[in-house]
């Protein structure tokens, strides 16, 4: 069978997604783990099939989305390429059901509904994110909320691997929200600090990121930036 034009990497497109990811890595090169200790996710949203491919043509293994319906679909259209989906988008508790059954990664819990959700849908690897803004438009669990929330989790039987924040724009806020992510990591033994994306690669990388989750950087802008 034919792949479809639509679902298709060209060579092109492959080597314009290798060089930016070597581009990337050199800017995650200042961290304390360097950029072959940190995962790139590639981040697909607002992007066409054709970036999964390409992702994984440059040896990308994970795969991030934030909408549902995308992430179904995408996987659907690259349903012979290996790789791991994370989901990253705030999680709607009539949806999780569905969720479990297509991510292998939900990145953004951050409420006790969505543990016991969860824990009733099935088996899931999970990180809690954190909030450091305060802000009300912020997905994300409160510093000093997330301790509790990582005990119910492992409570209910969940994997749970690390945390994930979204730092705010300005420099002195990134740090201050990677700085507690990871001390908040460290303190609940958890191995895995989603922290990082097209932005702010370099400062997550010296606050020891072990995840970034790169779009922009990767594929160029989105269509509906």
């Amino acid at each position: 069978m034919t792949t479809s034009p639509a679902f298709f990497a060209s060579d092109d497109l492959v080597r314009r997604v290798a060089a930016n990811l070597e581009r990337v890595r050199a800017r995650l090169a200042s961290g304390e783990r360097g950029p072959a200790g940190v995962r790139v996710v590639a981040v697909t949203k607002a992007f066409g099939p054709e970036m999964v491919r390409a992702a994984a043509a440059v040896g990308l293994d994970a795969v991030g989305e934030n909408y549902l319906d995308e992430l179904v679909a995408k996987r659907v259209a690259t349903s012979d390429v290996d790789v791991r989906w994370h989901f990253l988008g705030a999680l709607q508790s009539n949806k999780i059901a569905e969720l479990v059954g297509v991510a292998d990664v939900l990145c953004s819990v951050s409420r006790d509904k969505e543990i016991d959700k969860i824990a009733s849908s099935g088996a899931a690897v999970v990180y809690v994110q954190v909030d450091c803004t305060g802000a009300p438009s912020r997905n994300g669990a409160a510093p000093g909320d997330v301790a509790g929330l990582v005990q119910r989790a492992r409570e209910r039987g969940l994997d749970v691997r690390g945390l994930m924040t979204v730092a705010p724009a300005d420099e002195r806020g990134a740090r201050e929200a990677f700085h507690i992510t990871r001390d908040l990591a460290d303190e609940l033994g958890l191995v895995e600090r989603s922290m990082g994306m097209s932005d702010d690669l370099e400062i997550a990388s010296e606050f020891g990121t072990t995840e970034v989750r790169v779009g922009r950087a990767l594929f160029g802008p989105r269509t509906d930036a």
